[in-house]
């Protein structure tokens, strides 16, 4: 009995060692790396030892899992050895078992990593220090183990980098701001604001342009005059200028030079040189990405840009408005002209014109349409429907019922949508 109690402090004493460790590994790896940056930036030294300890998270993860696995076989081999010696036959071992077995669960792991979960940035900073010099030490052993596990799993043909991945972080990202928004801790239209932001890299201006057919645009051979008459009259900043055929773009008119113009001819329209004040036109390929777009844009100090195919054939035209509106939803100023694109129905069903984007329809009712194969509802309908259906067909897929109200030639101009309520799974 005098060795067992002998023995106590020691493994008390490593028992605390061991949580320290549990606590830290939970700590670090559950705090958050917004907040760990933000208080780095204001000189907190936890917070960057913290970050600093991220930056290799896996041997940070293998450094404290070693050490801790070292304090418990040692606590339990000297518990075992004891008791062993103080109770005869079998029953010793089966003791130091039970013993070590309550004391392991209970205070060195469940107890410190239930603290480290409800203040895990508190307790990340509080032992980065610690886990920063176990990570120093235990280092070279921890090198040796990854190399080991890496070719052992690339026999198996498992790859692993030592690259972060930067859609993975992504995903994380939108899986956090989805969890909280379920918890109603996200608003919805704060919900669709980061998932535009994260969304820039993986769309392009085709989804977002004004497609050709719907870009105003004035013949370049017309007289000052008329040209002034059309720019007031479309109500739009900068419009594109063609001559001979709509295809053939030779400048863009904005509205300032138009103005400073006039001011400098004493106000006699006919007098403007209408080739000496349009800009050269910005051609763009339509697989430009949103968010390299909005990074030109910026750089270029200009907000429009025509998108042309791999043909070099006008598709549309993008402004840096329609980017911003992927983020914060419909912008419009005092000369926007509202549209009907999308009227609600007293009967629960919505009318839509075919050319209104799915991603806005998403967002003006709250739904999940797939936007992945088409961009516009006539889109999404056609792909569904693998044809361009007629007037008065209707169809049902993902969850909603599509009605097909007008087409005119080869367009789907107006649908009506009901939604479905899902069917339980038998």
């Amino acid at each position: 009995m005098g060795a067992i109690l002998a023995l106590a402090p020691i493994v008390l004493g490593l028992i605390a060692i061991s949580a320290l460790f549990s606590a830290a590994e939970t700590a670090l790896t559950a705090a958050s790396r917004a907040r760990m940056h933000q208080l780095e930036r204001e000189g907190d030294g936890g917070a960057r030892r913290v970050n600093r300890l991220l930056t290799d998270r896996e041997t940070m993860i293998g450094a404290v899992l070693l050490g801790n696995s070292l304090i418990n076989i040692l606590a339990s081999s000297l518990t075992t050895e004891v008791f062993a010696k103080a109770i005869p036959g079998g029953w010793g071992v089966a003791a130091a078992t039970v013993v070590m077995t309550v004391l392991i669960l209970v205070f060195a792991e469940v107890l410190p990593k239930t603290l480290a979960i409800l203040r895990s940035d508190d307790v990340a900073r509080f032992l980065s220090g610690p886990t920063l010099l176990v990570v120093k030490v235990f280092g070279p052993i921890i090198f040796t183990i990854q190399f080991a596990v890496r070719k052992t799993l690339g026999l198996f043909g498992v790859r692993l980098g030592m690259e972060m991945d930067v859609l993975a972080a992504h995903e994380e990202i939108r899986g956090a701001v989805e969890y909280h928004h379920a918890e109603g801790l996200v608003e919805t239209h704060d919900r669709y604001m980061l998932g535009g932001v994260l969304d820039l890299a993986e769309m392009d201006v085709s989804e977002v342009m004004v497609h050709r057919r719907e870009i105003s645009m004035i013949d370049a051979g017309q007289t000052p005059r008329q040209i002034l008459e059309e720019m007031l009259e479309n109500g739009h900043s900068r419009v594109p200028l063609y001559r001979d055929e709509p295809e053939n773009i030779v400048g863009v008119l904005h509205t300032k030079d138009l103005l400073q113009a006039m001011a400098d001819a004493d106000g006699k329209i006919e007098a403007i040189d209408m080739a000496a004040i349009i800009r050269a036109p910005w051609f763009i390929p339509e697989t430009t990405s949103l968010k390299d777009q909005l990074a030109t844009f910026l750089t270029r100090r200009t907000h429009f840009a025509l998108v042309v195919d791999e043909y070099g054939a006008l598709q549309g035209l993008v402004t840096l408005e329609d980017i911003l509106e992927e983020i914060v939803g419909e912008i419009e100023d005092e000369h926007d002209v509202a549209v009907a694109g999308v009227v609600a129905g007293p009967d629960g069903s919505i009318s839509v014109d075919g050319s209104v984007t799915i991603r806005d329809l998403n967002r003006a009712m709250n739904w999940d349409l797939p936007d992945e194969e088409a961009v516009t509802v006539a889109g999404l309908l056609i792909h569904e429907a693998r044809r361009i259906p007629d007037a008065g067909q209707t169809f049902s897929f993902h969850h909603h019922r599509f009605a097909v109200l007008e087409r005119k030639v080869n367009r789907i101009t107006k649908l009506q949508i009901w939604p479905e309520p899902e069917r339980p799974e038998s």
